[in-house]
């Protein structure tokens, strides 16, 4: 199997441990079904991982392997792989190893010391879960040269697969007129996306004039430093408010721009897929994922120094300028 559209025609169980409307579930299961498969999808959308998890457990136990002919593992296999691997190899393995907790967790968010004992146990996890897999697929070349490299898998059983939008969500759509520039970003705030870049770069830019932010996420409104004048800020919305959002924003921040964590120089943050489907104007951090796909020749592609507010600001202030001449 060299991509997602060489299976054909298959009986295919699909498990996965994030929500069931998680952009990466949806992407696959799409792409799956679209090949003439039979697609058994194992999934919840509870809001909490923890039944996320029981669901999926309990189904797979009940699970019998000679109803299907494969089986892809979706978004975290190291949490289901370890567990029901015996029974899941009884077919064609294929995971999305689209995060490493060992990276994640020791580099990423630094809960733990990669040298310590429990760091060495995640490491042993995601080469362990790798292994068992007849085909891994990858997010980005970046992530997936990294992921070869650290836990020995060997390239030939590697396969690309980048993200993609929801275009039944988002997609181009008639901007409101606003009466100031509006610069808008959204994520779950995790360390690699460089949150506090934007909100240094928001804070050199609170005295310009027609200018003003919005962010969605949950950031919690004490960490928001700029006037309610130039800032709005909201803490979550549902996919067809957000596309709202996004629509009425005449720039889009999508990073990632954290400078120091290096999984931020190898992956493409998600929200770039959605600001491009909709056709809005954005700045990605300067990094090799990001130039994979984007070029500064792209119509409303801005490249930005990663970890820089500075930058940031004056590139903010200078898209702005030039398209409200």
């Amino acid at each position: 199997m060299k991509s997602l559209n060489d299976i054909k025609n298959k009986r295919i169980l699909y498990a996965a441990t994030k929500n069931s409307d998680y952009i990466r579930l949806v992407q696959e299961i799409r792409l799956l079904r679209e090949n003439g498969n039979t697609v058994t999808v194992l999934a919840s959308s509870s809001k909490r991982y923890i039944n996320r998890l029981i669901y999926v457990y309990r189904r797979l136990v009940m699970v019998r392997m000679k109803d299907y002919d494969m089986s892809f593992i979706g978004f975290a296999p190291q949490l289901i792989v370890p567990f029901f691997g015996r029974k899941l190899k009884k077919k064609p393995l294929v995971i999305d190893f689209f995060i490493s907790v060992y990276d994640t967790l020791c580099f990423d968010r630094k809960k733990v010391r990669s040298d310590s004992i429990i760091g060495k146990i995640f490491k042993y996890i995601d080469k362990k879960t790798l292994d068992s897999s007849d085909i891994a697929i990858c997010d980005t070349k970046m992530h997936g040269k990294y992921f070869c490299e650290e836990f020995g898998f060997p390239s030939k059983k590697m396969r690309l697969l980048y993200l993609e939008a929801d275009k039944s969500i988002y997609y181009p759509r008639e901007k409101k007129a606003n009466k100031e520039f509006t610069v808008l970003y959204f994520g779950s705030v995790l360390p690699l996306q460089g949150v506090p870049v934007i909100l240094e770069a928001i804070d050199l830019l609170k005295d310009e004039e027609g200018l003003r932010f919005v962010i969605i996420g949950p950031l919690g409104k004490g960490k928001i430093r700029t006037g309610e004048k130039i800032t709005e800020y909201i803490e979550w919305l549902p996919q067809d408010k957000l596309a709202e959002k996004i629509a009425d924003a005449d720039l889009c921040l999508a990073g990632h721009f954290n400078g120091s964590i290096m999984k931020a120089r190898r992956t493409i943050a998600g929200k770039t897929y959605i600001y491009r489907a909709m056709e809005k104007p954005v700045i990605l951090g300067d990094n090799p994922a990001n130039h994979e796909l984007y070029s500064e020749n792209d119509e409303g592609v801005y490249f930005c120094e990663m970890g820089n507010p500075q930058k940031l600001a004056e590139l903010i202030k200078s898209i702005k300028d030039q398209r409200c001449r």
